[in-house]
């Protein structure tokens, strides 16, 4: 054997020096058997780690010269993508305009700590399925428990957060944007459409009800692949990557006022551009596209109310009764509106004739599901976010609303018997949670799939926290017509 040089002592010594100190960092002492192959790399090469090197074929030499270049890329993603930072595209507009539709940002895995990720072996940049190819991008074994690295932080309020979507753990994958339980409960509403007077039923018959809507629905969508296409169901770290901002904290008892947040009794800081929709009839003229870049609302959101017969009798109910000179009646726009934006269409009399704020029929059912209330996206709670370590007593009222904690999301058997609650097959009435939950929402707050619809965070389920938008493309503009949004590449995001 060669002796190895005073140099490759130093470079096996700092190599091993630093893969310890990430071992240590991660406290995963499985990675120790790395150590002596390290020590071969460096010392003793007994493997023969660049034996194409020695080839006498000039093409063996080329081709495996880049494929040892590509797994080194490979890897050197794998470990960034989980330890330190990876990117995102902003998909929808349930941030603006704090985050615009085709952002792209950096997302700090250190700022909460980066988690140990649930499926190890997986294809770098792969959320679940691999292009092209349309198959998984991991093997689900082994599954690995959730561990969390220390990290700069905690979540904190107002925080914009990215984070696996809960309710994605099961999938209809030709409705793959679609909330499964969501989905379910329509689809069994629409089975059994006969309207039901909740207010006259008990919890238990209420409960009886939403169990049918749901098992009705759930077995059209399973029954019916080449409708809904196969169901699958994905771990954690596999499921979609949502980002919207936390506006409650575990611990927290939150409630909606009118659109205004409310945590512990006291209304928190509003987003600087915080939006609603709103329909906007005009005196006449139509809106210019000049005028529509001006606000800053998109091709996508720009809403104008079709005519007819359909909808006129629900914008009449509105006040939107604004005719021209033909009695027809005049434009009516369904828009995303900022304060702002608000207030500059307000004051242009000479072409705004009404606004108003969209009725909350137009919003879907809320969380639970499975829970009859009056709740709606702007008149919400009050709801106790589960902290980890405090325990509450279950009740029918509020059994709906944990229920998924405890089971889905913590890995509880939960039972529900003629004489109680059984979890883990032991009859209790209380519940010591496992895990800190969030409550995480969109600044435009009705286009955001938000805790509104699907209920809790998990921690188990936070990615990471946004930094800055390294570039930013506008959709609706081409490459020589401002595509680029140069004032916002670089930009913190906050």
């Amino acid at each position: 054997m060669r002796k190895a040089t005073r140099t490759q002592w130093i470079k096996c010594s700092i190599a091993i020096l630093l893969y310890l100190i990430f071992l240590i960092w991660v406290k995963s002492w499985w990675g120790l058997i790395v150590v002596p192959f390290i020590f071969d790399v460096y010392i003793t090469k007994k493997i023969p780690w660049s034996f194409w090197k020695k080839s006498k074929n000039p093409t063996v030499r080329s081709v495996m010269s880049w494929v040892d270049a590509i797994v080194f890329a490979l890897v050197a993603v794998y470990f960034v993508n989980i330890y330190i930072f990876q990117n995102y595209q902003i998909p929808s507009s349930s941030l603006e305009k704090s985050l615009l539709v085709g952002d792209f940002l950096y997302v700090s895995k250190m700022s909460y700590g980066p988690r140990v990720p649930n499926t190890p072996l997986s294809m770098p940049l792969a959320q679940h399925t691999l292009p092209i190819l349309n198959t998984k991008s991991y093997i689900e074994w082994p599954q690995w428990k959730y561990k969390r690295v220390p990290g700069f932080g905690k979540v904190k309020l107002n925080d914009i957060v990215v984070f696996n979507f809960p309710a994605g753990d099961t999938v209809a994958l030709n409705f793959p944007d679609a909330d499964f339980y969501t989905l379910a409960y329509n689809i069994g509403k629409q089975i059994y459409p006969n309207p039901i007077n909740m207010d006259s039923l008990t919890r238990e018959q209420q409960k009886t009800v939403y169990d049918l809507y749901y098992n009705a629905g759930r077995k059209e969508i399973m029954s019916n692949p080449q409708r809904y296409g196969k169901v699958v169901t994905r771990p954690v770290d596999r499921r979609e990557n949502y980002v919207k901002r936390c506006v409650g904290l575990p611990g927290d008892t939150l409630q909606i006022i009118n659109g205004q947040v409310m945590i512990d009794g006291k209304a928190i800081e509003n987003p600087e551009n915080l939006q609603f929709n709103y329909f906007v009839q005009t005196t006449g003229p139509y809106i210019t596209e000049e005028m529509f870049r001006e606000l800053g609302i998109s091709k996508a959101d720009q809403g104008l109310t079709p005519e007819g017969a359909g909808y006129e009798e629900g914008l009449i109910e509105l006040g939107m009764d604004g005719r021209n000179a033909q009695g027809r009646l005049n434009p009516v726009y369904h828009l995303p509106l900022t304060k702002k934006m608000y207030d500059t269409l307000s004051a242009n009399k000479k072409l705004i004739s009404k606004i108003v704020i969209e009725p909350e029929d137009y919003a879907g059912d809320m969380y639970p599901l499975n829970l009859y209330t009056h709740w709606n996206r702007s008149n919400y709670g009050p709801i106790w976010i589960p902290a980890k370590g405090a325990t509450i007593t279950l009740t029918p009222d509020n059994l709906p609303i944990y229920e998924r904690c405890i089971t889905a999301y913590e890995g509880n058997k939960l039972e529900q018997k003629e004489d109680g609650i059984y979890i883990n097959g032991v009859k209790t009435d209380q519940y010591t949670f496992q895990l800190d939950y969030y409550w995480m929402m969109g600044d435009n707050r009705h286009n955001s799939a938000d805790s509104r619809y699907w209920g809790f965070v998990p921690e188990d389920h936070v990615v990471g926290k946004p930094i800055v938008v390294w570039l930013s493309l506008d959709k609706d503009r081409g490459w020589f017509d401002g595509k680029i949004r140069w004032n916002r590449i670089f930009k913190w995001v906050d």
